[in-house]
């Protein structure tokens, strides 16, 4: 079967696209990143991207000041121009209009840093530790013009320590995203995935025990 050809999107560092270029170089790896996209010209994943030999552009959002549409017709004839077929948004900090949503349904994924639907949008560690929860992680799922609400393809999860700042418990889930989301990816462009109405599902098993008990009592 052919590689899927994915296109990033960042604003930032881009530590999640790291983790998905490093993944995709495996040769039985389903899926090809061929573009990295961003809205802010100096973000820092741009040139982690060239360094890997992946092409990039940039269409700065600020020039059309609240016209999100016209800004995402312009990211899109891009996407189309280079033949994308999936994209993955790592860290791409703009909310999407539902046309550009409608456009790449079934076709566009996110990862956040909650266990989705807890834990919605921003501050997600803050909210998760005044909360007390003692389970937390990150989440894969599809884009719907919903914030945070899609099919969700893969989660991943630690144990909230009782010393945990936001700081040092975002650094753990940062870890648990760069596990997920090439293996998310992978089960996506490998067309292992269902969508049925809000629930993907796969024949892919969770982790052999099936279980993370916060605390455990030793």
């Amino acid at each position: 079967m052919a590689k899927r050809r994915v296109a990033i999107l960042i604003s930032g560092r881009g530590s999640n696209m790291t983790a998905l270029i490093e993944a995709a170089k495996a040769a039985d790896y389903p899926a090809e990143i061929v573009l990295v996209l961003s809205n802010i010209a100096d973000a820092g994943g741009l040139a982690k991207a060239q360094q890997s030999g992946i092409k990039t552009a940039t269409i700065e959002s600020k020039p059309f000041g609240k016209d999100r549409e016209a800004f995402e017709r312009a990211m899109h004839d891009i996407l189309v121009a280079h033949d994308v077929e999936l994209v993955c948004l790592a860290g791409f900090l703009r909310l999407l209009t539902p046309w550009f949503v409608k456009q790449w349904e079934g076709k566009m994924i996110n990862i956040h840093p909650a266990l989705l639907p807890s834990y919605r949008g921003l501050h997600t560690h803050e909210r998760a530790l005044t909360d007390g929860v003692k389970i937390h992680g990150a989440t894969v799922h599809f884009v719907v013009p919903e914030v945070d609400s899609g099919p969700i393809i893969m989660q991943g999860a630690v144990a909230v320590r009782g010393d945990d700042t936001p700081d040092t418990l975002a650094a753990r889930v940062l870890g648990v995203e760069h596990r997920i989301y090439p293996d998310a990816l992978r089960l996506v462009a490998g067309g292992k995935i269902r969508i049925d109405g809000p629930v993907c599902k796969t024949d892919a098993c969770g982790s052999p025990d099936d279980a993370l008990i916060s605390p455990e009592i030793i």
